[in-house]
């Protein structure tokens, strides 16, 4: 029982030379592996308990040096680490001990097998996964976030506190947990999505919001701005605030008019006597804007309009297309035969285009 982490360095020693004879040093490994497992039935106990963890420790030491053979190392450690939760669940260790135990293999051997935390629930205890947690939040929090635009740099010791706190939070359920995660990395709209979601899901709507319009103001309407309003949409009708979800979708049309979020817009009010007065709101914008991107969505806008009879009202058709004919009077013939040819059957549209001088 002695003589295993001895064999086990013994197989590791010069495992990278290409003269090496790997297949015989993984067998005289993987014959370790075994015995400690047979252990567990003979020896359970203990020096189980810390023979396992030399083990382990070799191995994961093992594979961020030995990088040829990274994968089958991590493997191995993998499956010691298996033995070693079954020996602390017979042996019960000290649970602060071993909570250090379980961090610092991580946090020193990135490459180390991945630590389930289901396995130790019984040898950690309360206090043990208490001072888990303690200890690793003290860790994770002090990381800077990563801010809307920037690159992301995952060194080594980011990146293994990362992977325990995601296990962390997923094994706990704890939301403040996930949280904390999320909110490290905020280099795109979409991960202010995943917060507001996460908020959303857990019941937290007024917070949920608040992250939606932290994200809108850092997109500008692009990425997940489409998203990000959908889910403020949704949590403002479902909070009985309608007015509130015609808003944002106003706001967000402003900074950065589109077709969607006009059609947003009009869905949640074109049946209230609000519509008219905020459609010229927003055509009053374009054409304000005036710039290329503004003259397209005030095409396709007229197009929607045309196509769904919306403009009832023939003088404010009219109107529309006079503006654009100031906006664009270049290429505004050949949209107003676009026009025609795409409403040829509508005759009363055809006539009263013509009548008006069109």
């Amino acid at each position: 029982m002695d003589s295993l982490p001895a064999a086990v360095a013994s197989a590791l020693a010069e495992a990278d030379s290409e003269t090496t004879d790997w297949p015989a040093r993984r067998q005289a490994l993987t014959a370790v592996s075994a015995e400690l497992q047979s252990l567990l039935v003979t020896r359970a106990g203990p020096e189980l308990v810390a023979l396992a963890e030399d083990v382990v420790t070799q191995l994961a030491a093992a594979a961020t040096t030995i990088r040829r053979h990274r994968v089958e190392l991590a493997e191995l450690a993998h499956q010691v680490l298996g033995t070693h939760a079954r020996a602390c669940a017979a042996a019960r260790p000290d649970p602060v001990r071993l909570a250090d135990w379980l961090l610092d293999l991580q946090l020193r051997h990135p490459e180390a097998p991945d630590v389930g935390l289901a396995a130790y629930s019984e040898a950690l205890d309360d206090e043990g996964l208490a001072h888990y947690r303690d200890r690793a939040v003290a860790l994770f929090e002090p990381l800077p976030v990563i801010g809307f635009g920037e690159t992301g740099r995952y060194d080594r010791a980011r990146w293994a506190l990362l992977r325990v706190m995601e296990e962390l939070a997923e094994y706990t359920e704890d939301v403040d947990l996930q949280l904390l995660v999320l909110t490290k990395d905020l280099s795109s709209g979409w991960h202010y999505l995943q917060v507001a979601t996460v908020l959303r899901d857990s019941g937290r709507s007024g917070e949920a919001l608040e992250w939606v319009h932290r994200g809108l103001g850092a997109v500008g309407g692009r990425g997940a701005a489409t998203r990000l309003l959908d889910l403020a949409v949704e949590e403002h009708l479902r909070r009985g605030t309608p007015q509130q979800a015609v808003e944002v979708c106003r706001e967000a049309f402003v900074a950065r008019p589109s077709l969607d979020v006009y059609l947003k817009i009009r869905a949640l009010v074109v049946h209230t006597d609000d519509w008219p007065p905020l459609r010229a709101q927003l055509v009053e914008h374009l054409v304000r804007d005036g710039g290329r991107l503004a003259v397209e969505v005030y095409r396709r806008i007229v197009e929607v309009e045309l196509a769904r009879r919306g403009i009832e009202e023939q003088d404010l058709l009219v109107e529309w297309l006079e503006q654009l004919r100031g906006l664009q009077p270049d290429a505004f013939a050949d949209y107003l035969d676009h026009i025609r040819s795409r409403h040829a059957a509508d005759r009363q549209l055809l006539d009263e285009l013509t009548r008006r001088g069109f």
